[in-house]
């Protein structure tokens, strides 16, 4: 019993790809096509694929250290000061940053290979990390608004103003830094979960402007501004958990953003050979974006043309559909055509 070894070389045209670029244009691609039938690019866009990969976990540790000093420098002033908004804001941020482990762990797994079980590899692992950041979010809301409420009933003084102040601007700018770094990298790589965290750091640098206005509505006289600013976070949390949980929730459930969606049939439609574009669906397998389609050819082509048809319309959709990394394409023949052909010739 021998394996031959041509199995291997010659797949259906399903290639991993990363961003598209890097084909040659018009014959010489074509030329490169000819002469190396199946490797095309496959190499190139699984290293894409990788890169992204590479970019998000960066992009998580990076983050997470950032916001393990914020909050570390902000859990000092707590002890010093005293501040229920300021320990609600700390303890958000040590949450936020804690998010982090998931969100990388999944990136690390997500670039495992794929294997006989999980046959389309292990992406969605970043959706399930999307889960437990929203989960996180809600918890933060429920830890916040518990806090304040204590404090409405029990009022304790606030000392330190200024350090509280200091605190809540620390902890604005070391979220708003990171909240952009998220979102920037994360829709890049198009990674719904990265963007999740993102959004969610930015909700922590508002609230963390919020402990400045409890700082200074108790440096006015008003010592219940400390507690109404806690639930004020806590409205905050529930807004920012709204949007999380909305982008996770279309992530798993599928959802493709439609522009892509019409792009991605406009690059088929453009393709020489295709006489229309049936099926086309495209889902998200972590940041991987995935195509597959039917597109409608001519009944009298030989396999051989439909194939360079099939490849020729892959490289435009690839084009068109930054992305996607992995496209699958199926050719029809023109059955109505081929039912008309077949009628003629049986009356002749």
């Amino acid at each position: 019993m021998h394996e031959h070894p041509a199995h291997h070389e010659h797949e259906h045209h399903h290639h991993e790809h990363g961003h598209g670029h890097g084909h040659g244009h018009g014959w010489a691609r074509r030329l490169r096509h000819l002469l190396t039938p199946h490797s095309h690019d496959a190499a190139g866009k699984v290293d894409a694929a990788m890169e992204a990969s590479r970019d998000g976990i960066r992009a998580v540790w990076v983050s997470l250290l950032f916001l393990g000093v914020t909050a570390a420098a902000q859990a000092l002033i707590v002890v010093v000061s005293g501040s229920v908004a300021l320990l609600g804001d700390t303890m958000h941020n040590v949450a936020d940053a804690l998010t982090a482990v998931p969100l990388g762990v999944a990136f690390v797994v997500g670039r495992r290979a794929a294997t006989g079980r999980y046959t389309y590899g292990f992406g969605r692992a970043e959706d399930l990390a999307g889960i437990v950041i929203v989960l996180t979010v809600a918890a933060s809301a429920g830890f916040a608004a518990y806090e304040a409420v204590g404090r409405l009933l029990h009022p304790a003084p606030v000392s330190h103003l200024p350090w509280v102040a200091a605190a809540g601007l620390v902890g604005f700018a070391g979220n708003e830094v990171v909240a952009r770094y998220r979102i920037t990298v994360g829709r890049r790589i198009g990674s719904a979960a990265l963007v999740a965290d993102g959004l969610h750091a930015r909700t922590d640098g508002f609230t963390s402007l919020a402990v400045l206005l409890g700082a200074a509505g108790v440096a006015a006289g008003l010592p219940w501004a400390d507690p109404v600013v806690g639930l004020g976070i806590t409205a905050a949390i529930l807004f920012v958990l709204k949007d999380a949980a909305r982008e996770v929730y279309r992530r798993l459930m599928d959802a493709v953003d439609p522009d892509l969606v019409t792009a991605a049939g406009h690059a088929l439609a453009g393709t020489p050979g295709v006489l229309a574009v049936g099926a086309l669906r495209m889902r998200w397998i972590g940041h991987r974006l995935h195509a597959e389609t039917d597109v409608v050819v001519s009944h009298t082509l030989s396999v051989v043309d439909a194939h360079a048809i099939a490849v020729d319309a892959e490289h435009r959709l690839l084009h068109a559909v930054p992305r996607l990394t992995a496209a699958t394409i199926h050719t029809d023949p023109d059955t109505a055509a081929a039912a008309a052909h077949a009628t003629v010739a049986h009356h002749h």
